[in-house]
């Protein structure tokens, strides 16, 4: 296409692979001079969400031209324009393509042999994923909003609990339609036909794999880092968001973790870091050009003369599910784990306190009845909607089991992932035991920091489960999710023990009633990975510790039309049920002759009283809108 602002575009490079499927690619290239011979470093981003489906002269791509880089996007195999059959995420016949196809982009003369990959999510996984097979060529990677380990830090299971809305009735059934699109004729052309028949013909749906292995083993192996951190050998910048369904991975892998390494985590939902809801908001692509300017350009520019690690230690906010901004400030460490980090931790007490001595005496245990649908004000996982945030948890904890601490007179400051140990029994073999720690304010409204998840059939493996025997006592650690927090004089530390987090998690099915041991025989305790406290005036937060460009990206809260409602919790009086109903569109603009419209609805419903009476649907509607033309697809 012609030249735009002095970024050329090409479309449709088509790559090969070693059993001779062709893999389709479009890039931005900086202008000027004979591009097809001017060598130049490459920021790669490998993904199934159809390249072709997004404009031209826009994005991040477009913008890494601007500064001196090749942008490309790759379609995966047997997705968008590419060929060949795509049945599962991140298999590795996805992975070795991604290694061939690096260094294949390294031989051409327009590539400076230096390349990057970058991505959120999907493309996040699928740079760590690659750098682990070392392709010589690869530099350095971006990846954002990743994981580690597919089977404890992804969208399908969580502690051993399958998750719930999402799998079932949004990205899995979502992805059936994405890959049941067309490639368009003008650019794959007379081929066109041939690569959209194969795509249909063996579209499998990816849930039916994921619901097949419950249990981890050696089918999320693959798609893991975790374990085999060693086989990174090229430097790594990581970006994440602590209301991100990915808080665990940065901080983890940074640590694990033996080459140049740098990892930044903000406030932000699944949304890139410009345009993330709750902010504050950063111009994260001008991070990562400073990243890029010095690994793929050898710019001496002070980016690894910084401090490696900075995170956004967060405050008490009204808990509003439509908040834009997070109160807190950016700090930085030199490493992680902080050596000056300590443990400090509660027990559970009589009368609801949490107590910094272990107990001698006193009740030996609290109890209370599994109810499944405990969860509704925790947000939903975010992944695949543009909101979620969590809102007042008093609702929840009328059905749960909540301690908490004495009013605090100084602030106390958090940084990893808290751990609970709980001594507990239950009437049924399967059950869940969901941990929330919360920020409670001096008018009582309590704020969710964190939550974690066990199913306490993996109390002991992930890989052999086996069930509970009635009322027997088992001792079980429950590992909440990352994050940093500043707990501030005048407030409250909760801890709120329950058996559920729906809509988020699948209900167990066997009703139950389930004990909180808690005597000097058998103690349960909250353990906190506290940091020294940064020094503020009273009643102000600390200064920042390092600066940002300010995002540009003007941001609203997600809306649809006045009449509809985007999400809703809802309350069958009469069938004493709760539904979770979601409704997300969006069109998008891909030249003058082109659009494409999707639509996705989702309704969850579980009932009260009986944990197995559980349904979920989703509805997709995706319609490339053409000039000679449309094509719908229903899912």
């Amino acid at each position: 296409m012609q030249p735009k602002n002095g970024v050329r575009f090409i479309k449709n490079v088509m790559i090969p692979t070693s059993d001779g499927v062709w893999l389709a690619m479009d890039m931005h290239v900086p202008d000027g001079g004979d591009w097809e011979q001017t060598p130049r470093p490459l920021i790669l981003e490998y993904i199934p969400y159809r390249k072709d489906d997004t404009a031209p002269y826009s994005g991040y791509h477009n913008y890494f031209a601007q500064h001196g880089f090749i942008g490309a996007r790759l379609d995966c195999r047997g997705t968008g324009s590419s060929e060949g059959v795509n049945t599962d995420e991140y298999t590795p016949r996805e992975q070795q393509d991604g290694v061939e196809a690096i260094e294949w982009l390294a031989a051409q003369p327009w590539c400076s042999g230096k390349i990057a990959m970058f991505g959120a999510s999907y493309g996040g996984f699928t740079s760590v994923q690659i750098a682990a097979h070392r392709p010589p060529h690869l530099t350095t990677i971006i990846p954002m909003y990743f994981t580690d380990d597919r089977y404890t830090d992804d969208c399908h299971y969580r502690g051993g609990a399958l998750r719930c809305y999402y799998d079932i009735g949004a990205y899995g059934c979502s992805m059936i339609g994405m890959n049941a699109m067309p490639p368009y004729p003008e650019y794959s052309g007379e081929d066109w036909a041939r690569i959209w028949e194969e795509h249909l013909e063996h579209n499998t749906p990816y849930l039916l794999k994921w619901l097949a292995n419950q249990t981890d083993g050696e089918y999320w192996r693959p798609g893991s880092l975790r374990g085999r951190y060693d086989q990174i050998g090229c430097s790594v910048f990581m970006i994440g968001g602590w209301r991100d369904g990915y808080p665990n991975p940065p901080l983890r892998t940074f640590s694990n973790l033996a080459v140049p390494k740098k990892v930044l985590i903000g406030p932000w939902n699944h949304t890139r870091p410009d345009g993330a809801i709750p902010g504050p908001r950063i111009d994260y692509l001008h991070e990562i050009v400073r990243w890029c300017d010095y690994w793929l350009k050898g710019e001496d520019n002070g980016v690894m003369d910084e401090p490696p690690v900075c995170v956004y230690m967060q405050s008490y906010d009204e808990p509003s599910a439509d908040r834009t901004e997070t109160r807190g400030y950016w700090r930085v460490e030199e490493s992680f784990p902080l050596e000056s980090s300590k443990s400090l931790i509660y027990w559970l007490g009589d009368d609801g306190q949490l107590c910094p001595q272990p107990p001698d005496r006193g009740l030996p245990f609290d109890s209370y009845s599994y109810r499944p649908t405990v969860g509704v004000t925790g947000g939903l996982w975010s992944g695949g909607v543009p909101f979620g945030l969590p809102t007042d948890q008093r609702p929840d904890e009328i059905y749960s089991l909540n301690y908490t601490t004495e009013q605090l007179d100084e602030p106390l400051e958090i940084i990893g992932r808290p751990q609970v140990l709980l001594s507990i029994s239950s009437t049924a073999p399967v059950m869940a035991f969901v941990a929330r720690l919360c920020d409670v304010a001096p008018d009582g409204t309590s704020a969710l920091v964190c939550s974690g998840v066990l199913n306490a059939t993996r109390r002991e493996s992930a890989t052999n489960p086996t069930p509970l025997s009635p009322n027997e006592i088992y001792e079980i650690e429950i590992d909440l999710d990352c994050t940093a927090w500043r707990f501030e004089p005048g407030h409250w530390v909760r801890l709120s023990i329950c058996s559920a987090d729906f809509p988020n998690l699948w209900p167990t099915p066997y009703p139950g009633i389930n004990r909180i041991y808690r005597d000097a025989e058998h103690s349960s305790c909250l353990k906190l990975p506290t940091v020294p406290v940064r020094k503020a005036e009273e009643g102000e937060l600390p200064a920042n510790e390092t600066q940002f460009e300010p995002s540009l990206t003007e941001i609203n809260v997600y809306q649809l039309s006045p009449d509809s409602r985007p999400w809703e919790i809802v309350q069958d009086i009469l069938g004493d049920r709760t539904g979770l109903r979601t409704h997300t569109n969006m069109t998008s603009i891909v030249s003058s002759v082109t659009q494409v419209e999707t639509d996705a609805q989702l309704e969850v419903w579980a009932h009260n009283r009986d944990p197995a009476d559980v349904a979920a649907s989703g509805k997709h509607h995706r319609c490339i809108v053409r000039s000679d033309g449309e094509i719908n697809v229903e899912t």
